[in-house]
Parts: structure tokens; C-alpha cells; sequence
């Protein structure tokens, strides 16, 4: 009816509640558009129209259900319509309307609907019980569904309640009301929109001419998707359990940059000059898009908010373009030219990921706004270096170098000697770019590098996926890499006769069988694997005896039973696992270790990989230590609500050494699966570590390093000069609470004598971090050495490689103190004994000599001569013209200031002359030798390539090699380093990264 006045209003509506179901389970039918106001003739609406859909089944029949229109003057019914003899059309539509409404199927007179506020309702009934003037509220038949409605009028509070509706939808919400509808969009399950009238055809949005830089805007989300919201409201209020959240729809254009399996990317090649807005977007077709890469196109589609995995992620959301309608341009929109990183171009922030959750978009310092800024974009990243293997599944993680030629990288901060790119605790990486293999774009035989190998630049798009901005390239950039030549660790950390060594090693699900399809979880095929076949077995016994020196304890984490990830077979012991490895290591020149396998552990609550019943147990060295009696036992249990339900049992074992008792208390805490991503929408990531819905399973690693602290306490209250040593991957970081409460049981975390940027065991999505730990308490504190040996993390995930975390190495003195041997200032000759000494010669021409035991020489001012022994030692000459003599073992020589002449023994020795112009003797075994600038120059005899390398401080580029005689002279500008006899300039030339560290 006409005479409304307009009074403007949104066009955005809330979605109409469905009161029942059909309890025969046909199809439901919805009031899809409601058109009450129509343009007049020149006084009666003559297009009014109600549309019912039935959720596209099609020819869905309308027996038994009645249409009823209620006026809000009384809120009483005026007009109802029986269905009976009537179905839905093939695409599942019905229109009851005036009589020139197109596609209508049952006509009532023009100017039947009200123009409100009014509303429509469908039920299950008879039109005879809706006599007109039926109260909205007095029926207790089954009601399908309904909507109130108005051309700019109040709020009908009893139709709202009576119906149940909480929205009443404003017809002339646009101001064009006469010629607009409510329509349902999408059809059947979307909200109220007033717009064009499409009676008996789908409602569609209509379509807004829109810039792909517009579409983005400056934020994470979309304009076209908040709505006027806030980027942190809607982060704050996501749906659980969704993918998509879809906005306006828009028409747009620009040029193809890559093209996917299922989609394809767009740019606009001139953008807007805004650096805080991405020129590009994604295009989602679901299938093989018809498009090629140059491209100009024009896409209508719907602009949605993308979250990989789903909302409950926490990943945040990529801005696409889906349900696209895809134009070739004649005319070309121009070429893409890509957007630099690095040195010239953009270069991302280093510190800071995000500091105020989402309240402002600082995209010059934080670095989640830096990349969203690109999403989608034509980039090149230049001269990239690898800060992380790649990994299992095709990523490698970079930080671009500002400046290649000057030693060190300067687009990131945190990175390590060996080029790792550690976190601290206000720093977690924000500069990383994640270099991802993706063939539907660009298919190519993606490398396996290793840390610190340089990927030069890069071309390709931004992307986003589970928690990680990522290239997908879009060029071939292999050729361009330079292998850094990195090397696996070995320590120096040996054990003695006074001095203990233990190690900790997380062996990554270690079994011995290879497991039947048949019997694995699923019957997935991941489940299997072959941990002998690949050589795993091996390269951990090669690394315990050649990396590691054959620790006397090694606390292992992560192995398996007998039969790995075959589930329901009743075995739990891992006996088999621990001898095989037993076996290899004996194969691999070491000693024959004994192990203790954790008996107290139950089947299937672990954790895990099913089946797998992995657990913590021991190898030991009997020659060095033995096992006390009754000493080995667990902490608490795996009982329902206890702190190890459904996690790894401790293993505490005590050992014998030297007259002295020491326990280990061997630990796997519960691992940090469901954390929220780094670069996900829980912000600020850094300062929310003691937050369990951020850093996942928190609570259960809490609980569990109480029960070690109660334990490990227990033993302190009764003896504090105990030696306690708690060890294992406690899978947190050494500056989060379930280890730093450790500390507060009288242990000190060893991790902790490291340099902040070394504290590493573990790689994870281009993040060093430390996960591996070892403690102590105060009585082995007082003289522990720590060495987290890089053997595994750094290096190419494939199937042969050892394991996904590095080992760690402790050593202490534990039992009868050094024997100190004094000099004077004037000439003396000092003897030692077997024993374990400390001598210190002070001034004067001294004689030293060892005579076994792992000593100690500070041989002082003077031309003194220092004679080691059999053993491992450390002999510091001092000042003078010094000869020091390693004999055997391995040594660690320092000349200091002066000519000194030094020569090793057999075993593997560090050499630092010092300042002087030095001769160098080296007898075999694996020796380095420090070559520093400024130092005056070494002669150096039995130089043999593999097993000599030299420590330098400047970068191999920076050395010139020049042949005098048969010797060959090793330079720094006019600065000599070393003369290395018998050697040619081709050897050095052609093993550069083997030589030089």
C-alpha cells in the first residue's frame, strides 16, 4: 500500500531464525523476498510479490502449508493463502504476487501487501485458521518461518515477539524502496538486503566497482568484509569452526601475476602509490582457471575473509575473491613490475611482531602489518639466505641480507654464529620469509638447503598459510645458490677421570620395525617408515661416538617399543630399540653401553604417534659408571587428572662415579601442540608466553615441572650438596615458566650459560629456539661445561637424517678435587702425577711436565716448555717463546704473546698461537687452527686436507692464496696469517667451506 515517506536506514540485516524443521525431513522452505512498496498505477501497488524458496531441491510440494499476512495495526492477520495444490518450480522457487509480476504462480489482487511495519509468516496449516483478525500471537500451529517488515517505520514490537524475530527489515532502507525489495542474499540462508526485485530468480548482492588496493585496504581485513567493524572486534568475535566469512560483492580488474591448481592471482599494476594497501589479491575459481599469467582481466566475485585451516586456527585471514566471474580485457592493463626486499626496496622490521593487537596498522614496525601489506603481491626478495633447512614439507625460511659483501647479516637480528635466526623473549622473528614449494604455480625441483646456504633473490607472490607469510615462486631460482659448507658439530666436552659427562638427545620415534599398513592408525601410511633401513640407527650411534665422545649417561627422549606405530599388539617394551642401538654404536668404534628402558610407562598413554608408546630411557657406560641399586623409579603417574595423564613418564635413574652418587631425572614434558601461530591473530604473541590458550598446553608442562621440583626438592632438603641432574625435552623455552620454576628447586639451567643468540636445539617454522635442557644442582654447578652439539636441526630434513633436534652435552668434576701445583717467579720444573692437576708456573723459564690425568697448564711469563700427556688437556703458555707439546688427547694449546712452538698429539686439538710470529706442528687426530688478523703469521707443517681446519674471523671471500715454493702463503689484504707447508694453492681453493670455519 503506498504512502510511506523514507527515513533512509542500513542495508544490512540479521538473518531471519527458522522456528521448526519438517519433521518429515523435506526440503524447508524459506520466505526468500518480500516486496511491498512497488512502483504506483498511479495509485494501487501492482508488483507486490512474497517468494518462497525450498533450498534449491526443486519441485518441492507446498501441501499442507499456508502463507498469512499480519498487519501491525493490531497485529492481527488480514489475508492467509492455502498452498495445497502447489510445488516449487525446477530451481526450487514460488512467487504469490500481483498479477504483472514476472514468473508469478498465484496471484492475489494488487495492492493486497501492506506496506508495514507488517509481516509475512508460512505455517504448517489451513488458511480457516487464519480467519482475518487472528492475533499473531494466539496460534499454536508449527511455524516455518517469517519476516517483519516496514518502509521506514518503528519497530512492530508485537510481531517481532509474536513471530520470534529480533529484526525488522526496512523495505526503503536504501531510499529507493518503490523499486527495491527484501531479499534473502544468499538465497534461502543469507540475511535481509534491500535492492532490485528478482521474483522467481536468484537474489544476488548487487555489484560495486571496486580497486583491488580498495578491496584490501590498510588492515588485515578487508573494508568490504568489517563493515564498519574493527579489525580487532572482528578477530574477537570469529565464528568457531568456519573458512570463509564473505562480504560485499565487487567487480574489479588487473593483471594475471600466477596462476594456481584452483585460482589465480591479480595485481593492478599502477596501484595507488600506498604502501599500506597490497595492489594484489587472490582469485578462488575451485577448479584449473581458464587464465594465463600477463593477462588483463575483469572478475566480478564476492569478497571474502579466507582462513587457512579454519577460524578455530587462530591463522589469520587471507583476503579473496570467490564465486568469480572471470572477463578477458582486450585492452591491456599494463606489465607488474615487483615489489623489492631488501636492500632498495622494502625491508621488513626485525624486532617487533605485533604490539598492540590489532589497534593500529604499523606496518613501518610491526611486522605481521609489514607482509599483509603485500599479500598477493609480485615480489623479489633479494639475496636471501637460509636461517632454516628445508623442510619435510617444501619451506625454506629466509631473512633477507642487506648487504652480502659485509660479514654478518644485516636484515635480521638474533642470528647465531652458525646462521640460525634465534628467538629471545621480546624478539620471535617478525623478518623471516618463508620461501614455499608450490607446483600448481611454478612446478620445479624445489632444493634441500642447509642453514646459512644463500638462495640469492627470489621472484614470486605473497601468500599466507598455517600461521606464515610465505613466496610461492614464480621463477626458477636454484641456479642462483651458494652452499655455505656447514658443517656438523663435534664437542670438545670429553669425559675423565675425575670429570663426568652427560648428554641429553631427543631421538624423534625411534623404532626398529618397519610397520605392516595393516596394523598403523587408519591404516595411514605416514605411520610407517624404516628408521634401519634409512640409516637413522646408524647416524645417531656415529654421532654419539664421533659428535658427542660417547657421554658415560645419555638420557634419550622419544623412543619407541619394539614394534613402533603398530597399535593393539600388547607391546611396550622398548628393548629391542635400545640394543639395536646399542649395537650400532659398538659398530661405529664406540663403547658397549648398557640401557634402562621405562618399565613403568602404560600402553597407549603417551601420547604421540599411536601405537608408538614412546617413552624416556637411559644409555650408560658401565666402564665409566654403575647403576645403583633399586635407584630407578618415575615421578607420579599416568592416572586420569594426574600431571603425566596422557604424557611421557619421567625416568630417574641414579649412577656411580668417582665415589660420588649422581641422579638423572630424564624428562619428555607434553609437546606445544594447539599453540597459536606466531604470526596469527593472538596478539601480542611475545608477551602472551604464560598464556595457555596462546602457548598450548601450557598448563600440563606447568604441572608436570612441579612434580619434578617437589621431587628433585625432596632430595635437596635431605642432602643439599646432592648431585641432581634434570634433563630432557622439556618443549619450552629456557624464559617460560615450566622451566624457569625448575630453577626454583635449587637447579640452575645450564642453557643459560650460552650467549642469548646460541640457546638453540630446535628449528621450528624458521625459529631457533631451545626445547632440550639440562639443570643441575649447586654441587655440580660449580664446575659444569655445556655444549649443545648442532648436528641435526640445521640440516635438510630428509629420511636418513638422525633427528629433528640437536644433542646436548654437560660435563662436571665430580669426586676427588685437582691437585694445584704452584711455580714461583723464578725458573722451575714442575712434575705431575696421574692425577688430575691445575699447574701454574707464573714467571721464569719453566719445564712442565703432566705425566697423565687431564691437567691443566698456565704456564705464565717466561720461555717455558710445557709437556702434556696421553690425556685430554689444556695448556695456556702465556707470555715468552713457549714450546707446548699435546702428546695425545684432546687438547686445547694457546701460545699466547710471543714466537711459540707448538705441536699437538693424536687427538683432536684446538690451536690458538696468539700474537707472534709461531711454528705449528700438527701429528694427527682432527685439528683447528686459529688464524686471527693482526696476530703476526704461523708456519704450519702436516697440514692434511679433511682433517685440518683453520677458525678465521673474516669471511673466506676476504683470503688470497699465493704459492712460495711448496708452501702456500694465506693472506688478509698485506696481512699473513699462515705459511701452511707442503701444500699446493688448489687445495685451498677448490674446499674453501672444508678448510675454513
Amino acid at each position: 500500500v503506498d504512502g510511506a515517506t523514507s527515513t533512509g536506514g542500513n542495508n544490512r540485516f540479521d538473518n531471519i531464525q527458522l522456528k521448526a524443521t519438517d519433521p518429515n525431513n523435506t526440503p524447508l522452505i524459506f520466505i526468500n523476498e518480500v516486496d511491498a512498496d512497488t512502483p504506483t498505477d498511479p495509485v494501487n501497488d501492482s508488483l507486490e510479490f512474497v517468494e518462497l524458496y525450498d533450498g534449491g531441491v526443486g519441485n518441492t510440494s507446498l501441501g499442507g502449508l499456508v502463507l498469512v499476512f499480519f498487519n501491525g495495526n493490531g497485529d492481527t492477520s488480514y489475508q492467509a493463502f492455502d498452498l495445497d495444490t502447489f510445488s516449487t518450480n525446477a530451481e526450487g522457487f514460488f512467487v504469490l504476487g500481483n498479477a504483472d509480476v514476472p514468473n508469478v504462480d498465484f496471484v492475489f489482487p494488487a495492492n493486497t501487501l501492506q506496506n508495514g511495519a507488517d509481516a509475512v509468516a508460512i505455517y504448517e496449516g489451513d488458511a480457516a485458521d487464519f480467519p482475518n483478525g487472528t492475533l499473531v500471537d494466539t496460534t499454536n500451529l508449527l511455524l516455518l518461518d517469517a519476516v517483519v517488515y516496514d518502509t521506514s517505520d518503528a519497530d512492530d514490537s508485537g510481531l517481532l515477539t509474536g513471530l520470534g524475530q529480533s529484526t525488522q527489515f526496512n523495505e526503503n532502507a536504501n531510499g529507493n524502496g518503490a523499486n527495491e525489495s527484501n531479499s534473502r542474499v544468499p538465497d534461502g540462508t543469507g540475511t535481509f538486503v534491500a535492492q532490485a526485485p528478482t521474483p522467481g530468480a536468484t537474489n544476488e548482492l548487487p555489484t560495486t566497482m571496486a580497486a583491488i588496493y580498495e578491496i584490501q585496504g590498510a588492515g588485515h581485513v578487508s573494508p568490504f568484509v568489517l563493515n564498519g567493524s574493527t579489525v580487532a572486534d572482528f578477530f574477537a568475535n570469529l565464528p568457531s569452526n568456519t573458512f570463509n566469512i564473505t562480504g560485499d560483492t565487487v567487480t574489479t580488474e588487473g593483471v594475471v601475476t600466477a596462476v594456481d591448481s584452483r585460482g589465480f592471482y591479480i595485481q593492478d599494476p599502477t596501484g595507488d602509490g600506498d604502501i599500506a594497501t597490497s595492489d594484489a589479491i587472490f582469485v578462488f575459481t575451485d577448479a584449473a582457471p581458464g587464465v594465463t599469467v600477463g593477462e588483463s582481466v575483469q572478475v566480478e566475485a564476492t569478497v571474502a575473509e579466507f582462513f587457512p585451516g579454519d577460524t578455530d586456527t587462530r591463522n589469520l585471514p587471507t583476503t579473496q575473491l570467490i564465486n568469480p566471474t572471470v572477463t578477458s580485457l582486450t585492452d591491456s592493463l599494463g606489465t607488474v613490475t615487483a615489489t623489492l626486499l631488501g636492500e632498495g626496496g622494502r625491508v621488513p622490521p626485525t624486532e617487533t611482531i605485533d604490539d598492540d593487537a590489532f589497534g593500529s596498522f604499523d606496518l613501518v614496525n610491526d611486522g605481521i602489518d609489514f607482509f599483509e601489506s603485500l599479500e598477493g603481491m609480485l615480489v623479489t626478495a633479494q639475496d636471501l639466505v637460509a636461517v632454516a633447512p628445508t623442510n619435510r614439507f617444501g619451506e625454506i625460511f629466509t631473512v633477507t641480507d642487506l648487504d652480502p659483501n659485509t660479514p654478518g647479516i644485516q636484515g635480521a637480528s638474533g642470528i647465531s654464529d652458525r646462521g640460525t635466526l634465534n628467538i629471545s623473549p621480546d624478539d620471535f622473528n617478525p623478518e623471516k620469509i618463508q620461501i614455499d614449494e608450490d607446483s600448481g604455480i611454478f612446478n620445479f625441483d624445489f632444493p634441500d638447503v642447509n642453514v646459512g646456504d644463500v638462495l640469492g633473490d627470489v621472484t614470486g607472490v605473497v601468500g599466507y598459510s598455517f600461521g606464515n607469510f610465505e613466496i610461492y615462486p614464480t621463477e626458477d631460482f636454484t641456479a642462483n645458490i651458494q652452499p655455505a659448507g656447514l658443517q656438523p658439530e663435534s664437542t670438545n666436552l670429553v669425559g675423565t677421570t675425575d670429570q663426568l659427562t652427560v648428554a641429553t638427545y631427543n631421538v624423534l620415534n625411534l623404532d626398529p620395525l618397519v610397520e605392516d599398513l595393516n596394523n598403523v592408525d587408519d591404516n595411514d601410511p605416514n605411520d610407517i617408515d624404516d628408521d634401519f633401513g634409512d640409516g637413522r640407527f646408524t647416524a645417531i650411534a656415529q654421532q654419539i661416538v664421533n659428535n658427542l665422545s660417547t657421554p658415560d649417561i645419555i638420557g634419550l627422549q622419544e623412543v619407541q617399543d619394539n614394534t613402533g606405530a603398530e597399535i593393539n599388539d600388547g607391546i611396550i617394551s622398548a628393548s629391542e630399540t635400545l640394543q639395536l642401538l646399542i649395537d650400532e654404536i659398538i659398530a661405529a668404534g664406540g663403547p658397549e653401553y648398557a640401557f634402562i628402558d621405562n618399565t613403568f610407562i602404560t600402553e597407549g598413554e603417551s601420547g604421540g604417534q599411536p601405537g608408538g608408546n614412546i617413552r624416556t630411557a637411559y644409555l650408560y657406560n658401565p666402564a665409566r659408571v654403575s647403576l645403583v641399586d633399586n635407584s630407578v623409579q618415575t615421578i607420579g603417574s599416568q592416572a586420569p587428572g594426574q600431571a603425566f595423564d596422557g604424557a611421557r613418564l619421567p625416568l630417574v635413574a641414579t649412577f656411580e662415579f668417582n665415589g660420588e652418587e649422581v641422579t638423572v631425572v630424564n624428562n619428555h614434558f607434553s609437546s606445544k601442540g594447539g599453540s597459536a601461530p606466531i604470526l596469527g591473530i593472538e596478539q601480542p604473541f611475545d608477551e602472551r608466553q604464560e598464556d595457555v590458550s596462546v602457548n598450548g598446553s601450557l598448563d600440563e608442562r606447568q604441572a608436570q615441572s612441579a612434580a619434578v621440583q617437589s621431587f628433585v626438592t625432596d632430595i635437596l632438603n635431605t642432602d643439599s650438596n646432592a648431585n641432581v641432574v634434570v634433563l630432557g625435552d622439556l618443549n619450552e623455552f629456557e624464559f617460560v615458566s615450566p622451566v624457569t620454576d625448575l630453577e626454583n628447586a635449587g637447579l640452575t639451567n645450564l642453557s643459560n650459560t650460552l650467549p642469548e643468540d646460541e640457546r638453540y636445539s630446535f628449528i621450528f617454522q624458521g625459529n631457533s629456539q631451545k626445547l632440550d635442557h639440562i639443570l643441575v644442582s649447586d654441587s655440580l654447578n660449580t664446575s659444569a661445561e655445556f655444549d649443545v652439539v648442532h648436528t641435526n636441526s640445521e640440516f635438510a630434513e630428509t629420511a636418513s637424517r638422525a633427528s629433528d633436534h640437536d644433542p646436548a652435552v654437560a660435563r662436571f668434576t665430580v669426586g676427588s678435587a685437582a691437585i694445584v701445583i704452584n711455580g714461583t717467579e723464578r725458573k722451575d720444573r714442575l712434575n705431575g702425577t696421574e692425577a688430575t692437576e691445575i699447574f701454574n708456573g707464573f714467571g721464569g723459564n719453566d719445564i712442565i711436565t703432566g705425566n697423565g690425568g687431564n691437567d691443566t697448564y698456565f704456564a705464565g711469563a717466561g720461555n717455558d716448555r710445557v709437556n702434556g700427556s696421553s690425556d685430554s688437556e689444556f695448556i695456556d703458555g702465556g707470555e715468552g717463546n713457549d714450546r707446548l707439546n699435546g702428546i695425545s688427547g684432546d687438547d686445547t694449546l694457546i701460545g699466547g704473546a710471543g714466537n711459540d712452538t707448538i705441536r699437538t698429539g693424536a687427538g683432536n686439538d684446538l690451536i690458538d698461537s696468539g700474537s707472534g710470529n709461531d711454528r705449528i706442528r700438527l701429528r694427527g687426530g682432527l685439528d683447528t687452527v686459529v688464524l686471527d688478523t693482526g696476530e703476526g703469521f704461523d708456519r704450519i707443517w702436516n697440514f692434511q686436507l679433511g682433517d685440518t681446519q683453520f677458525d678465521i674471523s673474516v669471511g673466506v671471500g676476504e683470503l688470497t692464496f699465493e704459492q712460495q715454493g711448496r708452501a702456500v702463503e694465506i693472506s688478509v689484504n698485506d696481512d699473513v696469517l699462515a705459511v701452511v707447508r707442503r701444500t699446493e694453492v688448489s687445495t685451498f681453493e677448490n674446499n674453501l667451506n672444508t678448510i675454513f670455519v
